[in-house]
C-alpha cells in the first residue's frame, strides 16, 4: 500500500468512526413515514423511540398528520426547524429515493431504510436499489438497509426499531444480515437477560455493511464482543484487514450460512471442483481470528465464555465433578479439543485427601461423589484457585439428593471473584438448579447445560489466546520470470483459448520457479521410442492436448514403460483411445517423462473465489483427491505462517511426516511450493485457476508431475 492509499484508508476509518457514531448516537432523529395508526410501522417505530429513554428530538414526518404520540409532526423533512442527524424510512419503496435526496439537502449525516420492496422484491425494486446506491455515492449521506429492522443502542437508550421490547445493557454487540432472525435473537436476548451494547440489522447492505461495524466496533467502548450473521461479505479484502486487526483486541464470533448453494458452479480444475463459498469463509475466519459458529445457539454459548473478559495463557483445564459420567464426558471432549488435563501435583494431592472421603478421585477430573455438598467443592477450590498447574477451570453439577445447589454455586462464584483464570459451570438440570444458576449468572460466571457444551465454549476461548500470541512471518517474494508467464498466456487468448494446457502450463510454471521431469514431445511412435531412449527407461507417457484435462480418464497416461517396445505400442494405444472418446479433442502428440518413482504425491492449486479473490488449495494428491477431499484452502495473500498452517490441517498430514517407519517428505518443499502459487497469482492476477497435480515431495525436494492452467473468461 502506497502513502496516498494508507492516507485515504485512514480518512475513510475516520469517516467511518464519526459518521456512525451518529447512527448510533444521534441528538436528532427524523422518522419519514410516522403514523397515528398503531399498525403501522412507522407507529412502532416513534413509539419505540420515545417510550425507552432516547434523550435527543425525536421529529415524525408525516404530511396528513398535526401530531403523532404527542409530538409535532412536519410535512417534510425540509421543514424540521433543527438539524437531523438520523432519519429512519419507513414509507413506499418508489418514493424512498425522492425523500432520501431531500435528507441530503437538509444534510442528515444518516439514514435507516426500514422500507421494504427493493431488489429482495425483483428487477423494479433492483433498480430502486441501484438509485439509492448513486444517491450515497454522490453525496456521502451514510445509509443503513434498505428492508431492515433498525437499531438498538442501550448504551443511550435509543431503539429505532419496529420489534418489541428493549434489550438490556451489555457489552457485545450484534449485527444480522437477516430481520427475522435478528427479531428472534432480540427476543432470545430479552427473554434470557442477554445484555447487548448495539444491535443492527443490516437488511440488503446498499451502503453500510457488515465490514464497516466491525471497524467501529473496533473503537467502541461500549463494545467488548463482536456477534453476527451473515450471508455473504461486500468487501471481501477490507473485511479480512478489517476483521485481522480487530481480533487482536476483540473477538469477533460469526455465523455464516448459504455457503453450500452459493458456492455451487461449475469448475474446469481439481481446485476449483473442491473449493466453495463455504470453503472460502473457513479460510478466510481462519486466516484473521475469526470463530464460526454453527448456530444461533452456539454464537451465544461462545460470546457467554468470553464475556467476564478472561483468556486462558494455556491448554491446561481441571475438571471438578460430583458425576463420574459427565466428568469422563468433559473428559474426553477436552481431549479432542486439543485441551490438556494435567494431573494434581502431590503436595495438593495429600492436602486433599484430608478434606475429601477415601473413595474421592484425586486425578483429572477431581470426583467429590455424588453425596458431595458445597464444603467439598471449597475444598478443592481452595486448594486449585492459585495452582500453576492449570490455566482454566471448568466445574460439574448434576442435582443429587445431598446436593445443596445455591451454597455450591456461591462456592463457585467466590472462587471466580478470587482468580483471573477462567471459570465455566456445567450445572446439569433444570427446575433444580434454577436458583443456583441466578447466583451464577450475577456473578458473571458462564454457565452451560451440559458438559461438551462448556468445553466447546472454553476450547474456542483457548484458541484465541493462541491466535492472540500467534507471530506471523512475512510474505515471501520469488525470481518469477512474469513477463514471459504473460507472453505465453496472451499468445493462448489470442488463439481464443482460456484454458492451458499441459506444455503452456509446465512453461509457466517454469518460469515461476517450479521444477519438472525431463520431457520430449513425440508426433508418431518413432520419435516416441527415440525419445525415451534418450530419457532413459523407465518413463511415462501422456496424451498432449490443450483440451483435455484428466487425462487418465480418458486412457491418455500409460507409466512404468520399460523397453523401446512398449513405448511404440504405448503410443498407439494412448492416441487411439483419446480420438474414440474424446473425438472433437485437439491432439498434438504424445509425451514422454522422466518416471519420477519416490515420494509422495500431493495437490497444490489456485482457485478464484468471487468475495475474497484468490485461494490456495493442498491436499493429498493424485487420482485420490476429489475422492478423499483431504484438503486445506487459505486466501491469497498469505504467510508462511498460513503456508504451514494449512499443510498441517490435512487429516492425512501424518503421511508426509512419515508413518509406519517411512521417511518424511520434504515440507520446507511444500511451503514453498505453496508460497510460489501466492507471488505468482499477485503477479499475474489473470490465472483463474490453476492446478499442479501431483507434486511429487521426495526427502529433499519436490517436482511436478502435471499442471493445469484456466485464465479468467475460461
Amino acid at each position: 500500500m502506497n502513502s496516498c492509499d494508507f492516507l485515504f484508508r485512514s480518512k475513510y476509518s475516520i469517516l467511518i468512526i464519526i459518521m456512525l457514531s451518529k447512527l448510533f448516537n444521534p441528538d436528532s432523529i427524523a422518522v419519514i413515514g410516522a403514523s397515528t395508526n398503531p399498525r403501522k410501522v412507522g407507529h412502532t417505530v416513534v413509539k419505540n423511540i420515545l417510550q425507552h429513554g432516547y434523550q435527543g428530538r425525536v421529529y415524525p414526518i408525516n404530511p396528513s398528520a398535526d401530531r403523532i404520540e404527542g409530538l409535532k409532526a412536519y410535512k417534510s423533512v425540509l421543514d424540521v426547524p433543527g438539524p437531523v442527524d438520523l432519519a429512519v424510512f419507513s414509507i413506499p419503496a418508489p418514493v424512498v429515493p425522492q425523500v432520501l435526496r431531500e435528507c441530503v439537502k437538509k444534510g442528515v449525516s444518516t439514514a435507516i431504510i426500514i422500507s421494504a420492496g427493493f431488489k429482495e422484491a425483483g428487477s423494479e425494486g433492483a433498480v430502486l436499489e441501484e438509485e439509492l446506491k448513486d444517491i450515497v455515492k454522490e453525496s456521502g449521506i451514510r445509509v443503513l438497509g434498505p428492508n431492515c429492522l433498525g437499531i438498538i443502542n442501550t448504551f443511550c437508550s435509543l431503539n429505532a426499531t419496529f420489534a418489541r421490547g428493549m434489550l438490556p445493557k451489555g457489552r457485545i454487540s450484534f449485527f444480522s444480515q437477516s430481520g427475522a432472525l435478528g427479531v428472534a435473537v432480540l427476543d432470545w436476548a430479552i427473554g434470557n437477560r442477554i445484555g447487548l451494547s448495539k444491535f443492527i440489522s443490516l437488511g440488503n447492505k446498499v451502503d453500510l455493511n457488515e465490514t464497516d461495524f466491525i471497524e467501529y466496533f473496533l473503537n467502541d467502548p461500549e463494545t467488548d464482543i463482536i456477534l453476527g450473521y451473515i450471508e455473504d461479505v461486500v468487501e471481501g479484502k477490507r473485511f479480512l484487514k478489517i476483521a485481522r486487526k480487530t481480533t487482536r483486541k476483540k473477538p469477533i464470533i460469526l455465523i455464516k450460512s448459504g455457503g453450500t448453494q452459493a458456492g455451487a458452479r461449475a469448475a474446469s480444475s481439481h481446485t476449483g471442483a473442491l473449493a466453495g463459498s463455504d470453503s472460502a469463509f473457513d479460510a478466510a475466519f481462519k486466516q484473521t481470528g475469526v470463530i464460526r459458529a454453527n448456530g444461533i445457539n452456539e454464537l451465544f454459548e461462545i460470546a457467554r465464555a468470553f464475556t467476564p473478559g478472561r483468556i486462558p495463557r494455556g491448554d491446561r483445564i481441571l475438571v471438578i465433578t460430583n458425576a463420574g459420567g459427565p466428568g469422563i464426558i468433559a473428559a474426553d471432549h477436552a481431549e479432542r479439543a486439543g485441551l490438556k488435563l494435567p494431573l494434581l501435583n502431590k503436595t495438593v494431592i495429600n492436602r486433599l485427601r484430608k478434606r475429601l472421603p477415601p473413595n474421592a478421585s484425586l486425578y483429572n477430573p477431581i470426583d467429590v461423589i455424588g453425596d458431595a455438598r458445597s464444603d467439598r467443592y471449597r475444598a478443592v477450590l481452595e486448594e486449585v484457585i492459585h495452582s500453576r498447574d492449570f490455566d482454566g477451570m471448568l466445574v460439574i453439577l448434576t442435582p443429587q439428593a445431598l446436593t445443596d445447589v445455591e451454597e455450591t454455586a456461591t462456592v463457585v462464584t467466590d472462587a471466580f471473584q478470587r482468580t483471573d483464570k477462567p471459570i465455566v459451570a456445567a450445572f446439569m438440570g433444570s427446575e433444580s438448579v434454577t436458583t443456583g444458576l441466578e447466583i451464577l449468572k450475577k456473578a458473571g460466571v458462564p454457565n452451560y447445560s451440559y458438559p461438551e457444551e462448556a468445553i466447546n465454549a472454553y476450547k474456542r476461548l483457548f484458541q484465541f489466546s493462541l491466535w492472540k500470541k500467534r507471530k506471523v512471518k512475512r510474505q515471501r517474494r520469488f525470481d518469477i520470470d512474469a513477463k514471459r508467464i504473460r507472453a505465453i498466456i496472451s499468445a493462448q487468448k489470442e488463439k481464443g483459448r482460456n484454458s492451458l494446457g499441459e506444455d503452456e502450463a509446465r512453461e509457466c510454471l517454469s518460469a515461476a520457479g517450479f521444477i519438472f521431469p525431463r520431457r520430449a514431445f513425440a508426433s508418431d511412435s518413432e520419435a516416441a521410442v527415440r525419445a525415451a531412449r534418450e530419457i532413459g527407461f523407465p518413463v511415462v507417457m501422456k496424451i498432449s492436448s490443450p483440451d483435455i484435462l484428466h487425462k487418465t480418464d480418458v486412457g491418455g497416461v500409460r507409466t512404468g514403460i520399460r523397453n523401446e517396445e512398449e513405448a511404440e505400442r504405448a503410443f498407439v494405444e494412448i492416441t487411439t483411445s483419446v480420438k474414440r472418446r474424446m473425438p472433437g479433442a485437439l491432439i498434438q502428440g504424445v509425451n514422454i517423462y522422466e518416471m519420477i518413482s519416490s515420494g509422495k504425491e500431493v495437490i497444490i492449486g489456485v482457485t478464484h473465489d468471487r468475495t475474497f479473490g484468490h485461494m490456495l488449495m493442498f491436499g493429498l494428491g493424485g487420482i485420490y483427491v476429489e475422492v478423499l477431499k483431504d484438503v486445506s484452502f487459505r486466501v491469497v495473500p498469505v504467510t508462511e505462517t498460513d503456508v504451514t498452517e494449512m499443510i498441517q490441517e490435512i487429516r492425512t498430514y501424518a503421511i508426509l511426516k512419515g508413518a509406519r517407519g517411512e521417511s518424511p517428505v520434504d515440507m520446507d518443499a511444500i511451503v514453498e511450493a505453496l508460497l510460489r502459487l501466492n507471488h505468482l497469482v499477485q503477479l499475474i492476477p489473470e490465472i483463474h485457476e490453476l492446478d499442479i497435480n501431483p507434486l511429487v515431495v521426495r526427502a529433499e525436494g519436490a517436482v511436478a508431475l502435471d499442471a493445469r492452467i484456466i485464465i479468467h473468461g475460461g
